[in-house]
């Protein structure tokens, strides 16, 4: 374990090196130098072995950009240096050793440089295992070749110089540095510090293949046993005593014309050697060719790819309204819609966030949302274990001017809380549209029916640009689930809101109106206390669904077999109270008579008040106990159930019954 180091360890950077500061832009780490599956991040340090360099040092990483420039002038100078020989032994020798040097130091360096194991995705560290994966690889021969001055050293021991193009052929070994280039733009690819587009131009290789070409071509040239019958030397006599610069420029310009397929025609082969390679240069062109219009076409796209797309969308759209005859006012906000989803695409957070982990996913809502939601009504002093589960589920939508976001009389799906911008409430009166509220951020709409569970009771609609984050009703009856302190401080602060509400708007709710002529006219509480403020607020005492929210069933005053006289008092909706008691007592009030017992549609007596489900029906005897026995008595009830009189008291459990009520 000694020997393996995982890449990351507690760095709030996400890399972070022995001999290095941090990596600053997370963007410019490169694919092959990603964290391994399971790592802590933390604030340590990652600590190597002495003498290790992090591949990911912020100084090796410069001293890498470094060499990659020295690679350029490699590229240039390795067949400029087989065409003209001068150069080679001339004022280049010098910079060539340098450059040399510079790569020697790099091939002592990489037996320094821990390595990521590509099988555990761990640094390894040990000097030995890193010095042997190195000289066992085919880049230690190919270094040590391409970095060796042999013309120097050959005239060190020989004493004179050789003039054969056996050394410029040697030279063309530095290309195997090339690969560092290739490496260099695959990581600026991914570093969004730097223009993608930029960064594609300059890694196309056409500037190397026009080079290389030109100077092959005039080395072809100058090798030609008549100089006069090659491509230069039919326009320049003794091309080879006059300037490198004319030569080169001759060689440039051929290699360029021909590339282009223009084909002046004023310089062309002459000779055999000289038409094989044009051949063969004309078809790298082709692909060269195709390989430039490719990249062109891809960037050039890519930068317009979202104008045609929005194109097709509203396209889509006003085809589909004019084949279904959509009225204007509909289409208007499909378009709006539309456009306003492609204007504001980098500000939504579905499209960036929908593939990372959760708790990503957590952590970047609760950092966007999180006093937003603190500072709603609904959810001031729940916990903080709360609104964290809430928070994580949320999604933020934007909504251009004049928008229906919740429609009246529509299945609560969800409900919205403002971020920005303004909503207005209105409902409709004989088709007639009333104007009741506005509602700007932090407050909330849709809850009402979400919480009541009922149709929406108003139409929501968008004043101005709003963006809202909107909460899953499914979502949100989970979370109350696990937290019972926090539903019951969110029913409290709804009950309160509720008696803070407008008359206009309360006459649109009849469930509301009847729910606090209730509260007004019961003393019971609800002591609720706030964990950071110690405060007590006032609710009511009802049975709840899941320790959360009223269970609201209808209640009868009449037997299930029975039918209610005409013009008589309906079944009413109310929240089921914690104790029988308490159901006689409110079905007392409904009525006007105390039952003695309830019942179920089935005619099946009904004891336990937790059995009781929402919107269930319960059937409240008002009978006295003398009424109750006669109708027990009365041969029309044994007739309807099948059973003869004498035959049903034979039974124990009707025979106590009935002796419960002589008791009585």
């Amino acid at each position: 374990m000694s020997s393996t180091r995982s890449p990351v360890t507690r760095s709030p950077a996400l890399l972070r090196g022995q001999s290095s500061g941090e990596i600053r832009n997370t963007a410019s780490v490169s694919s092959s130098l990603l964290p391994a599956f399971g790592t802590v991040m933390g604030e340590s340090t990652l600590k190597l072995k002495k003498l290790v360099i992090a591949p990911y040092d912020r100084r090796y990483r410069i001293w890498q950009t470094f060499l990659v420039i020295l690679v350029v002038y490699s590229a240039w100078s390795s067949p400029f240096e087989l065409a003209f020989k001068k150069a080679a032994s001339g004022g280049l020798l010098p910079v060539d050793l340098l450059v040399d040097a510079f790569f020697a130091v790099d091939i002592l360096l990489t037996f320094f440089v821990a390595y990521l194991d590509k099988t555990t995705y761990l640094l390894i560290d040990h000097h030995n295992k890193i010095a042997f994966r190195y000289v066992t690889h085919l880049g230690f021969p190919m270094d040590v070749a391409s970095t060796i001055p042999f013309q120097p050293i050959y005239q060190f021991f020989n004493g004179k110089k050789q003039e054969g193009d056996i050394f410029g052929f040697l030279n063309l070994l530095r290309l195997w540095r090339l690969r560092r280039v290739s490496k260099c733009f695959s990581r600026l690819e991914k570093d969004t510090r730097f223009s993608y587009f930029w960064t594609r131009c300059c890694k196309l290789v056409t500037l190397f293949a026009v080079h290389s070409a030109g100077c092959f071509y005039y080395w072809l040239a100058t090798h030609y046993h008549t100089a006069e019958n090659t491509w230069i030397g039919s326009n320049v006599t003794s091309f080879q005593e006059r300037s490198i610069s004319l030569g080169y420029t001759y060689s440039m310009y051929w290699s360029i014309v021909t590339l282009t397929t223009v084909g002046y025609g004023d310089l062309h082969a002459h000779n055999t050697g000289e038409k094989v390679f044009a051949i063969f240069y004309m078809l790298f062109n082709i692909g060269l060719t195709a390989y430039l219009i490719g990249n062109m076409t891809n960037l050039v796209v890519h930068s317009v790819a979202r104008t045609f797309a929005m194109r097709d969308a509203i396209n889509e759209i006003l085809r589909y309204a004019r084949k279904n005859r959509l009225p204007e006012g509909i289409k208007e906000q499909m378009l709006a819609h539309s456009t306003l989803r492609f204007k504001t695409a980098e500000l939504q957070q579905e499209e960036v966030v929908e593939d990372l982990p959760k708790a990503i996913r957590s952590s970047i809502a609760r950092h966007l949302f999180h006093i937003t939601l603190q500072n709603t009504y609904l959810f001031k002093g729940v916990s903080e274990d709360f609104l964290v589960q809430l928070v994580s589920e949320i999604k933020a939508e934007y909504f251009p001017p004049k928008v229906d976001i919740v429609i009246q009389n529509e299945i609560p799906t969800d409900f919205y809380i403002i971020v920005s911008g303004a909503v207005e409430v209105v409902t409709y009166k004989n088709g007639t549209e009333q104007f009741l509220s506005k509602l700007e951020s932090p407050e909330l709409f849709g809850e009402i029916g979400v919480i009541f569970n009922t149709p929406q009771p108003f139409t929501v609609r968008s004043k101005r640009l709003s963006q809202v984050v909107r909460i899953s009703h499914h979502h949100f009856k989970q979370v109350l689930q696990l937290f019972n302190t926090d539903g019951k401080i969110i029913l409290s602060n709804f009950l309160q809101h509720l008696k803070g509400i407008e008359k206009e708007e309360l006459q649109e709710i009849p469930l509301i109106s009847e729910l606090l002529s209730d509260l007004n006219s019961e003393e019971v509480s609800v002591n609720t206390e706030q964990n950071h403020e110690g405060l007590r607020q006032e609710g009511t005492r009802i049975r709840t669904v899941s320790g959360t929210f009223p269970a609201r069933i209808i209640i009868h005053g009449h037997h299930p077999h029975d039918k209610p006289n005409e013009g008589g008092i309906a079944g009413k909706l109310i929240h089921l109270p914690e104790s029988v008691e308490g159901l006689l007592t409110t079905a007392e009030k409904k009525f006007g008579k105390r039952g003695s017992m309830f019942l179920m549609a089935d005619g099946s007596q009904q004891e336990v008040l937790g059995a009781l489900r929402e919107n269930d029906h319960l059937y409240i005897s008002l009978l006295s106990a003398e009424q109750f026995r006669s109708k027990l008595e009365s041969p029309e009830l044994f007739g309807e159930i099948g059973i003869e009189k004498e035959e049903l008291q034979k039974i124990p459990l009707i025979s106590e019954f009935f002796n419960d009520l002589n008791g009585e």
